[in-house]
């Protein structure tokens, strides 16, 4: 089963850029769609980005289009979510999570989704 590890996470002021990574291990990661999602405390966890197996198709949540991009390399097992004009909002912890579905164009819904990864914290300052 793939196992995955979040890195990237910190403290950055408003207008500030982030990249963090998912390095995958245990598993086909190239066979799967790849997707990131974030708590923020006190609220459900919400989907961000996701990844289709191939790289070739990606969806975003409204609240960060055109502000964060979702790439991966299936050389290094690895998926990334480059986040850029950050905003306090974006505060969260965020997950990365392998689709259940081999081949996926990649999906937008938390049960699609497992496993996960243990998360990463985002801290956005004002």
């Amino acid at each position: 089963q793939v196992q995955l590890v979040e890195s990237g996470g910190g403290l950055v002021q408003a207008g500030g850029s982030l990249r963090l990574s998912c390095a995958a291990s245990g598993g086909t990661f190239s066979r799967y769609g790849m997707g990131w999602f974030r708590q923020a405390p006190g609220k459900e966890r919400e989907f961000v980005a996701t990844i289709g197996w191939s790289g070739g198709n990606t969806v975003y949540a409204d609240s960060v289009k055109g502000r964060f991009t979702i790439s991966r390399d299936n050389a290094k097992n690895t998926v990334y979510l480059q986040m850029n004009s950050l905003k306090p909002e974006d505060t969260a912890v965020y997950y990365c999570a392998a689709d259940r579905s081999i081949f996926s164009v990649g999906g937008t819904r938390e049960a699609d989704f497992g496993p996960w990864g243990q998360g990463t914290q985002v801290t956005v300052s004002s």
